[in-house]
């Protein structure tokens, strides 16, 4: 068993910077309204995002395809565990109606992980990407995939629908992966960055800080990822779901975000999104035109 360090009480106590607005006003209600009538998940809610405010009342959501309970067990992440049940094969056709509804410019699509399918999804996603097309050829994708387990024939049919950019998040540094993301692998990941690029698409990861690492283990990773080919990385502040997640361990300030900023671009890296608050999907439609 792997234990978690205890820290004071004091420290976790949330810093002014990260203080974000409840989420209200009339286009936050229009898009729960429309998530709701069309039996959507979004990672905005099962994540706990603070930007979720921001983002719905500005029209926008990530959207979350192939259920809301996951196969793994990470202990960063909000979203339930355990055995999910049979995926919708509707459920492409509703997220395209949505987004055309909502008139998304820039829609992002993420998913829970699904080890126990065979194709790990992949055949949904296609079809998702394909018909948000289809409704609205005007709107640039986004999609943030899972760890496809070394199924490179799934990874391919997820990324070849025609979406602008295709993200996969590190999540964390090298060493903390066994205590982060127990179920997965730091080359693993890598490696699915790489074949993603090696496809010809646009690449994006993220890392959450605040977990436990250090400096030159983001360094590191930064230098691991810009030799397998990524792009784009995003890098915020881990918040603590529950109480029975990971801890934060540290509060890292603005200022060291800004550092990291400069710090990936040195390193090979072309765009580098870097802040308390930023997320996977934050400010993603600037991620769009950035030179493959």
């Amino acid at each position: 068993m792997i234990e978690l360090p205890v820290i004071p009480s004091e420290r976790k106590k949330r810093p002014d910077w990260l203080r974000v607005k409840l989420p209200a006003g009339p286009e936050f209600r229009k898009v729960r309204q429309l998530v709701d009538n069309y039996k959507l998940h979004t990672i905005c809610e099962s994540g706990s995002c603070p930007n979720m405010g921001e983002c719905w009342g500005a029209g926008t959501a990530t959207f979350m395809i192939l259920g809301n309970v996951c196969t793994r067990s990470c202990s960063f992440c909000a979203v339930a565990t355990g055995r999910p049940n049979e995926y919708d094969v509707d459920e492409p056709r509703r997220v395209a109606e949505a987004i055309k509804l909502m008139q998304v410019k820039h829609a992002v699509i993420t998913s829970v992980n699904r080890d126990e399918l065979k194709d790990r999804g992949a055949e949904i996603w296609y079809q998702t990407v394909m018909q948000v097309k289809e409704n609205t050829p005007e709107t640039t994708i986004e999609t943030l995939i899972p760890d496809v387990k070394n199924n490179w024939d799934a990874l391919i049919h997820m990324i070849e629908a025609g979406q602008e950019v295709v993200s996969h998040n590190m999540e964390t540094v090298e060493r903390l992966y066994r205590a982060v993301r127990p179920q997965a692998k730091y080359e693993r990941s890598l490696e699915q960055i790489r074949r993603t690029k090696a496809y010809g698409q646009r690449t994006k990861s993220g890392i959450m800080l605040g977990l436990g690492e250090t400096q030159d283990e983001v360094h590191k990773a930064m230098d691991d990822l810009a030799a397998n080919g990524l792009d784009i990385l995003t890098l915020g502040q881990y918040l603590q779901p529950t109480k029975m997640h990971h801890e934060v361990i540290e509060w890292i300030t603005p200022e060291m975000f800004d550092n990291y900023r400069e710090e990936g671009l040195k390193r090979g890296l072309k765009y580098v999104e870097s802040g308390p608050l930023v997320r996977s999907s934050y400010h993603a439609e600037r991620h769009v035109n950035v030179p493959i």
